[in-house]
């Protein structure tokens, strides 16, 4: 797989799948850049090159045709001076104008095209969709690693109609920082596995369960492991046809030799609301009625011991309803233990999504030795699922 940094863009006009579905508040401003931020190297290569860019992506699930609420003109005051230079903006992604607009640009100008989901014919990988798209550049550049999971025209199905195709930077990171984890991992190491449903990540589980030597299980999901464990887990989350299953991971691992750290203890709350009345109990003593939000501070503590003591780590979803104050606590201990970890030499990799978030949020961005931008597409990589639109990027 040829990457940007192997391609002389000089006189070519570079079409680009580019993330840019960010989060807008009420008066449509970004509330966090990340994924923006992550692509510009990629841009200004090509520019550098004397090349010309051409952006394409989604913002948000448009329900049928546009809705203003996801405009991708919306980025272009952000996106300029993030790149220092006027960008040009076309009112569709396809059809008469995008055509001109991509026809006369000229080497070192940039045009961001309109939303592609605003054309069911993107999620359906529709073929003569990415036909009309391709013809606006002359290589194929896919920088989109979180939609790489998925086989839509501009992130698959459109690498077809070129003979240049090439990934960019972040998709060339994701890649190698995942590689990382799977591949060639510094014992030990140690994968923490958060977030609501067990369901979401048992492929991942399984598949760690042949590489780690510590997996640690938080947030919602914990709750299912201490049914199946024989505990009263309260009101608290759980899949009850996923309790035969979370006994089974728990016998794997320790036939595999894992050490599966489970919370001991719970931030519990007698209702969904940050301020619910709160207490901190033992996981297998929670009362009817009540409910665990966070880890407690003696699964605070035993967690970032392991963290600590280990070489490489793996984190994906958070260890509590983080979102609010009082339930935050659990994550934020875990994402210190992971910055000191990496202070003293471990390698990190954030697996995107809610922890990704969470890690940014709280201003450990850059204490961390990588950030994924990609929540499922780095699921479906770690589970060891071909992603789309990485397979289409092979030079065959």
């Amino acid at each position: 797989m040829k990457t940007v940094a192997d391609y002389n863009f000089e006189n070519k006009k570079a079409l680009i799948r580019v993330d840019f579905n960010v989060p807008l508040n009420d008066h449509f401003e970004i509330t966090d850049d990340t994924r923006i931020r992550a692509v510009l190297p990629t841009i200004q290569k090509i520019l550098k090159d004397g090349g010309s860019a051409i952006l394409m992506s989604h913002l948000g699930r448009p329900k049928s045709g546009p809705e203003e609420k996801f405009s991708l003109r919306h980025l272009v005051p952000h996106l300029s001076k993030q790149l220092q230079i006027p960008i040009k903006f076309a009112d569709d992604c396809i059809g008469t104008q995008a055509g001109e607009l991509a026809g006369e640009l000229a080497a070192g100008e940039v045009l961001l095209l309109e939303n592609l989901r605003f054309y069911g014919e993107e999620t359906k990988g529709d073929r003569e969709f990415a036909q009309a798209l391709s013809r606006l550049g002359d290589v194929y550049v896919n920088d989109a690693f979180g939609t790489a999971h998925r086989a839509h025209a501009s992130t698959a199905i459109i690498a077809e109609f070129f003979k240049d195709k090439v990934a960019g930077l972040v998709m060339q990171a994701e890649l190698k920082n995942a590689s990382k984890v799977l591949q060639h991992p510094v014992k030990p190491l140690t994968a923490i596995m958060g977030g609501a449903k067990i369901s979401d990540k048992i492929l991942i589980i399984e598949k760690l369960l042949d590489k780690v030597d510590n997996l640690i299980i938080g947030g919602g999901m914990s709750y299912t492991f201490f049914k199946a464990l024989g505990g009263r887990i309260g009101n608290s989350l759980v899949e009850e046809d996923k309790v035969g299953l979370a006994l089974e991971l728990i016998q794997k691992a320790k036939a595999k030799g894992v050490d599966l750290l489970l919370p001991k203890d719970s931030v519990i709350a007698d209702s969904f609301s940050n301020e619910a009345n709160q207490q901190v109990v033992d996981n297998y003593a929670i009362a009817d009625g009540w409910m665990g939000l966070d880890i407690g501070p003696e699964a605070r503590e035993v967690f970032s011991n392991a963290i600590r003591n280990s070489k490489t780590i793996l984190w994906n979803g958070p260890m509590g309803v983080f979102e609010m104050e009082n339930f935050a606590q659990g994550t934020i201990s875990i994402a210190e233990a992971v910055v000191e970890a990496t202070n003293n030499g471990a390698y990190s990799l954030i697996g995107g999504g809610d922890s990704a978030a969470a890690v940014n949020s709280l201003g450990f961005g850059d204490q961390v030795s990588y950030v994924s931008t990609g929540g499922g597409a780095m699921l479906e990589y770690m589970e060891g699922k071909v992603l789309p639109g990485v397979a289409a990027l092979a030079n065959k």
